[in-house]
C-alpha cells in the first residue's frame, strides 16, 4: 500500500506533519510549523528562542536530538494518526531568525524510520537527502476536504472497497490521496474490538499533478472523460 520510496514517504509526511516534537538531552520543543527540508535535503528548524531547547542549543552548539513526527488524517475519523516517524542525529546551530530572534539549527540526520499506510520500514539518510516529497503534499489536505464533501464520488469510491470490508454498519472515510491513489479507512462500529482496515485503490497511471485529479476518479470510477471547453467553441 505504499506510494513512493520510505524516503519519499517520509519527505511527504514532514510536509503535511500536524506535530514535531524535538527532544535534546535536556529538554522538550513542539515545532510543528517550525520545520522545513532545504534544497540540500536536510532538516531544518527555528527553535523558540525563549524555550530551554534553545537555551542548550546556544550554550553547546550542538547537541544529539531526537525528532518525533505525527501525520493526522485531515478528515474527522475516531482514529486520525495515519503515519508516524522518528528521526535521530545532531543538531547544528546556522544562526538567528525573526525579531525575537529563534534559533535556526540543521539536522545532520544520523537515522530514521517512518511507519504509515505503507507499513514500517527504516529510512536512509543519504536517500532521504535526495528524495522528493509526493506531488500532491502540498494540497492534498484541501483536494480530500474537497472529495469529503462530494457525496456521490464517496458513495461511488465506497462501492470499491472489497465486499469482505463492507458491512452495513462500516464507515468508510477518505484516509490519503497521493499521486499513486486514494486510501480509504474502513472502521468498524463503535464499540466493536476489530481494528480498522485501510484500502488502497489505485489510479491506472500515477499523478504528475493536482490537475490531473478529475481524469484519475473518472477513470477509477469509470465515468466518461469530462469534456474540457475552450474559448470561442
Amino acid at each position: 500500500m505504499a506510494a513512493g520510496t520510505p524516503a519519499e514517504r517520509l519527505r511527504t509526511l514532514l510536509m503535511a506533519a500536524d506535530s514535531v516534537t524535538l527532544l535534546t538531552p535536556t529538554h522538550r520543543a513542539e515545532l510543528t510549523g517550525r520545520h522545513r527540508v532545504g534544497p540540500d535535503g536536510r532538516l531544518r528548524v527555528e527553535v523558540p528562542a525563549d524555550s530551554g531547547a534553545a537555551h542548550e542549543l546556544a550554550r553547546e552548539g550542538d547537541v544529539p536530538v531526537v525528532v518525533h513526527v505525527t501525520d493526522l488524517a485531515p478528515i474527522p475519523m475516531p482514529d486520525r494518526v495515519r503515519g508516524r516517524a522518528t528521526l535521530t542525529g545532531w543538531l547544528t546551530v546556522e544562526g538567528l531568525r525573526g525579531r525575537r530572534p529563534d534559533l535556526v539549527a540543521v539536522l545532520h540526520l544520523a537515522t530514521a524510520g517512518i511507519t504509515d499506510t505503507g507499513g514500517t520500514a527504516p529510512v536512509d539518510p543519504d536517500a532521504f537527502a535526495t528524495a522528493r516529497p509526493d506531488p500532491l503534499a502540498p494540497a492534498e489536505a484541501e483536494l480530500l476536504r474537497r472529495l469529503d464533501a462530494d457525496t456521490p464520488t464517496v458513495e461511488q469510491l465506497t462501492g470499491l472497497v472489497p465486499a469482505r470490508l463492507r458491512r452495513e454498519d462500516a464507515r468508510v472515510r477518505l484516509l490519503r490521496l497521493d499521486r499513486a491513489g486514494i486510501v480509504l479507512r474502513v472502521q468498524s462500529p463503535a464499540g466493536s474490538a476489530a481494528r480498522p482496515h485501510d484500502v488502497r485503490l489505485p489510479f491506472a497511471r500515477p499523478l504528475r499533478d493536482p490537475d490531473q485529479l478529475g481524469a484519475r476518479l473518472d477513470a477509477l470510477l469509470g465515468r466518461p472523460p469530462r469534456r474540457v471547453s475552450r474559448a470561442g467553441r
